[in-house]
């Protein structure tokens, strides 16, 4: 990955440009082809998260079929009883909270790992091999989007090292092109030149006035 330091200015403002190393051009039209296999495991603390609560989730209600198979349950008192099924609702509450999550990460990290690599910066990043990296940004960024604060700050800073923001392209020496004119944009603007001129209407030569004689004097 590169490394940290100060940007380096604009091609604009170098005062010597000879001295400096040349911009990587990137096509500003992307990489072509499809996305490379997503490289990184499942996100293991939230798997282990939803089998600990779907666990607990079964225990309870386990405990549950048991009171109500011996009778117990139908004797409890009213309080206690409405206290273990709630304690199993919640639960099984949570157990369906972190399924739903883990399936949201998923499905937000494909999408955006398929859009990173339509970008220009993606085509440095195959020639780098820089494919876990990006991955890496793809699942902080997701899981910030889901509410973390700390994986926001690692995304942010995987950002800036992919070339995903103005100053990391600079310190990356990356360069994105311009996208060149249609041909159906300068038709419209050769258009739009000659409509103006036909507004103004033809110019009119203006011919030479004759030279005047000096008043004679008395």
């Amino acid at each position: 990955m590169a490394g940290t330091g100060p940007a380096p200015k604009p091609a604009d403002q170098r005062a010597r440009r000879n001295a400096t190393v040349g911009m990587t051009q990137l096509p500003w039209n992307g990489r072509r082809g499809r996305a490379p296999a997503w490289p990184l495991i499942d996100d293991l603390d939230a798997v282990v998260a939803r089998d600990m609560a779907k666990r607990d989730a079964d225990e309870a209600q386990e405990d549950l079929r048991i009171l109500a198979d011996t009778g117990e349950l139908e004797v409890m008192a009213a309080g206690d009883r409405r206290k273990l099924e709630s304690a199993y609702e919640r639960l099984r509450h949570k157990h369906l909270m972190l399924d739903a999550k883990i399936e949201a990460q998923k499905e937000l990290q494909l999408g955006l790992w398929k859009d990173l690599w339509k970008t220009p910066q993606a085509t440095q990043w195959q020639k780098l091999s820089w494919t876990r990296d990006v991955a890496q940004y793809v699942r902080h960024k997701v899981l910030a989007e889901l509410g973390s604060l700390d994986d926001a700050k690692e995304a942010r800073q995987l950002a800036d090292r992919l070339g995903l923001s103005p100053l990391s392209l600079l310190r990356l020496r990356w360069e994105i092109q311009s996208k060149p004119e249609t041909a159906s944009a300068s038709r419209t603007r050769s258009a739009s030149t000659k409509s103006s001129r036909a507004r103004r209407g033809p110019l009119t030569a203006v011919p030479d006035l004759p030279a005047q004689s000096p008043a004679p004097s008395e």
